[in-house]
């Protein structure tokens, strides 16, 4: 067995099932090593950052091991923001660098592709990665990678890998799986049941579910605890999509003065917020109409729970909740919580020929997944991902905390070759013009995606902050006109009349992506955004 067949094989024993990348030439011997061995298939995208954002997604989506291959330097460099948007939201990725060989630094060369010194780009990678390895010993390289790897699924943060191409065939004893470190059990019992002491306690109890319950795959048994404890559930902004295939009665999403009332008063008059997951960013908490005094919430976040002046450390958060579904215990909640109502999502499109607005392709959107099924969504950032908001709860990836544009095409790709459903791609016009070229690698793959692009010829999201600005302008790229010569097909839509219909049009077509390029007009918002920014000015001018 050779470094790279051995690296390769571990991957697959921690979870990973496919590879995305884009060969160069310190990375071309790995490449070959991934193809002749076929341990994984290999996904090859255009851009480096559309290979980070679709192992990303399929990491988000399928709750296991993403892997991005990339060249040393030009590669490896132009996915740093990208890993570190994975970093910031908790995804386990693997990113795999080729390196130049021992030889070619040590022969007192500058190498092509180098910054400043040949370690820069490992001492990059040290900021946004959780672990990281340089395989430049084969006898150690198993230990490490097993060691970096299992970093990777216990923080559920990205992790580095360098592999220098002058050992990619070195011989290599195979990979050995590190048993992942235990907890103490004591100090498990006395959190579980302060933990539910406090419940049991409270007026109003109401659990809150974060992106690490799907991190690290624990919404159906987060699910059966809400039922066994009689708990309203609300995800995060960050954890929408959570629990769409559970039976848990779900509220809805917790998006403060711009979302549901009911949702909010339920969440920021609860005297004991259990937090399972939840990042405590602004995305998620910023635009509360009154702030919820963590003091008497529950954190359960990074290994830790934290009550009030309580911490208990190194509590992972499948312990927590395996430990609560041992001794957890029916509770009776608030008429508070019990009367607020699930969030009503918008249907019944009127097919004329009015204006498209976002909250008319929420509700075609709904209409459709109501007689054709639910699909899982890919969402970029902007007014289409609050758009997504007002969809039914169904499967969603999108860069909801670090809001990096560019995520939602290819994301949509890596969730479809990871093997999931035919997915939904929401994406804006500016957002496209960065990645959206990534739909032409489709016809190699099979790929067929729904693409709505919401087109105002705009930054619209940066305009509702600056609205003076003309930079935030944009020309009008006729989208859908491109389709064809990429391998799609794509429908340009002006009236709500012309979206049904495209929707339907897609819909029934298999075998090639199908693009509808839905033409809003400038200024045009979704109710959900025009509600957060309103949010976002009041507490600014309140705080200021």
């Amino acid at each position: 067995m050779n470094l790279s067949v051995s690296l390769l094989n571990a991957l697959k024993d921690h979870g990973a099932r496919e590879i995305f990348g884009i060969p160069g030439d310190f990375a071309l011997a790995f490449f070959k090593q991934i193809e002749d061995s076929g341990i994984l298939p290999l996904y090859t995208l255009s851009h480096e950052p559309a290979v980070g954002f679709a192992a990303d997604a399929s990491a988000r989506f399928y709750s296991r091991l993403g892997v991005a291959a990339v060249t040393y330097g030009a590669g490896a460099l132009n996915m740093v923001n990208t890993v570190a948007s994975s970093y910031a939201e908790k995804v386990p990725l693997v990113v795999i660098s080729g390196a130049p060989g021992a030889g070619e630094w040590r022969n007192g060369l500058l190498l092509h592709h180098q910054t400043k010194t040949i370690d820069s780009q490992l001492a990059i990678f040290r900021e946004i990665t959780c672990d990281q390895v340089v395989l430049d010993n084969p006898a150690r390289a198993p230990a490490d990678i097993a060691r970096v790897l299992q970093s990777c699924l216990t923080q559920s943060r990205p992790v580095y890998i360098e592999l220098p191409r002058d050992l990619v065939t070195a011989p290599c004893a195979a990979v050995v799986r590190t048993p992942a470190q235990g907890h103490d059990a004591e100090a498990l019992d006395a959190c579980v049941e302060e933990l539910l002491a406090r419940l049991a306690a409270a007026q109003a109890p109401v659990l809150m579910a974060g992106i690490e319950i799907k991190r690290f795959g624990l919404e159906q048994k987060v699910a059966q605890l809400a039922r066994i404890l009689n708990l309203p559930v609300v995800t995060s902004f960050m954890g929408r999509g959570l629990l769409a295939d559970t039976d848990v009665p779900l509220l809805g999403t917790y998006l403060g003065v711009a979302g549901s009332a009911d949702i909010m008063r339920s969440v920021e008059s609860s005297d004991a917020l259990l937090l399972l997951g939840v990042i405590i960013s602004d995305t998620n908490f910023g635009v509360s109409e009154q702030k919820i005094d963590m003091r008497k919430s529950i954190v359960a976040l990074d290994g830790r729970v934290t009550m009030g002046h309580h911490v208990y450390p190194q509590i992972p958060l499948e312990a927590l909740v395996d430990g609560l579904l041992v001794r957890a215990k029916r509770l009776h909640t608030s008429t508070t919580a019990d009367a607020a109502k699930p969030y009503a999502y918008p249907h019944g499109l009127t097919p004329d020929a009015a204006a498209i607005t976002p909250m008319d392709i929420a509700r075609a959107v709904n209409d459709l997944m109501t007689w054709s099924g639910r699909m899982p969504i890919a969402s970029d950032i902007g007014d289409c991902l609050f758009t997504a908001l007002d969809i039914e709860n169904t499967a969603l990836v999108a860069p909801g905390y670090y809001a990096t544009m560019g995520y939602g095409v290819p994301a949509g790709l890596g969730l479809q070759a990871g093997g999931s459903q035919r997915p939904l791609i929401l994406v804006g016009d500016g957002a496209f013009q960065m990645t959206g070229w990534e739909l032409g690698n489709c016809q190699r793959y099979g790929w067929d995606p729904i693409v709505i692009v919401f087109n105002n010829c705009s930054w619209e999201m940066l305009r509702t902050f600056q609205p003076d600005s003309k930079f935030n302008d944009l020309s009008d790229w006729h989208f859908a006109a491109m389709a064809e010569p990429l391998g799609g097909q794509g429908y340009r839509v002006s009236t709500r009349r012309e979206l049904r219909d495209a929707l339907r049009k897609a819909t029934a077509t298999r075998g090639k992506f199908q693009l509808i390029e839905a033409m809003i007009p400038r200024g045009v918002l979704s109710d959900t955004l025009q509600r957060f920014v309103h949010g976002v000015r009041r507490l600014s001018a309140t705080e200021a």
